[in-house]
């Protein structure tokens, strides 16, 4: 009966092993690296194993993906990826949700919008969909007014009244958390922000709505969308591990999208 067990094992293991995908994905540094990294855990048995690399912009990871280096990526809201498929013509598409990282407004000189003085500097991200959404959340504040027409694709152009006569420095998202010492103010993705040292459950002054729509996503090549291994990619992302993986690692400040 022992031996019968063992190759039924070992049988159960070849099987697994020959069903076996290596893929690889693109993450930020910070809370999307260590969520795949849980995900990887999570996948293994499945038979997918999965090849995190990391990147530091939010500019290569599609184009890697593009170009074929990666299978999948998992850094980026939707609004941002459809911006990029517009602007570059990429064939992505995105197969599933994850977490929702609540922009944040941060400062080492003020401590509410409020004490801002006219002619402040505010530094933003200077990608389209980030700087617009960094936008909308000093407006949806009170500390300026958009063009309403333009909806989500606002950039300073599309301030229609900017009564403190707010300066707007626009930066790469990675850098934003170093311009403290040098702005008044900075609106800062959350994943960067954590990387730079930031709490964003603590030092934000300000802090995006829950209801924003920029719930991040895992993105892939198109002609990938019938693939097995994305379906075992999902399925492991949304899985409970994963999910009290976020809730305990994170407190609130990285919100499961399922």
């Amino acid at each position: 009966m022992k031996k019968i067990i063992l190759a039924a094992a070992f049988s159960a293991l070849t099987a697994a092993s020959a069903f076996a995908e290596d893929i690889k994905i693109g993450v930020t540094p910070g809370p999307h690296a260590q969520i795949m990294e849980k995900v990887k855990e999570i996948a293994a048995p499945k038979g997918l194993n999965i090849d995190i690399l990391e990147f530091s912009d939010y500019v290569v990871p599609n184009q890697a993906l593009a170009d074929g280096e990666l299978q999948a990526n998992s850094f980026q809201h939707k609004p941002y990826l459809d911006n990029q498929v517009t602007d570059r013509k990429f064939d992505l598409i995105a197969v599933g949700t994850t977490v929702n990282f609540p922009m944040g407004v941060y400062s080492k000189k003020v401590k509410t919008l409020d004490e801002l003085k006219e002619g402040a500097t505010v530094s933003i991200p200077n990608d389209p969909t980030n700087g617009g959404r960094a936008l909308l959340i000093l407006a949806d504040k009170g500390l300026i007014k958009l063009n309403a027409e333009k909806g989500l694709k606002v950039t300073p152009a599309d301030v229609t009244e900017n009564p403190k006569k707010i300066e707007f420095a626009e930066l790469d998202a990675a850098q934003l958390p170093r311009s403290l010492d040098d702005v008044d103010a900075a609106v800062i993705n959350t994943n960067f922000a954590v990387e730079g040292g930031l709490n964003p459950a603590k030092d934000t002054i300000a802090k995006e709505g829950e209801k924003a729509p920029y719930i991040n996503i895992i993105a892939i090549n198109a002609k990938d969308k019938d693939a097995a291994w994305v379906k075992t990619l999902v399925d492991s992302y949304h899985s409970p591990e994963v999910k009290q993986f976020v809730l305990d690692t994170f407190k609130g400040v990285v919100i499961p999208s399922w």
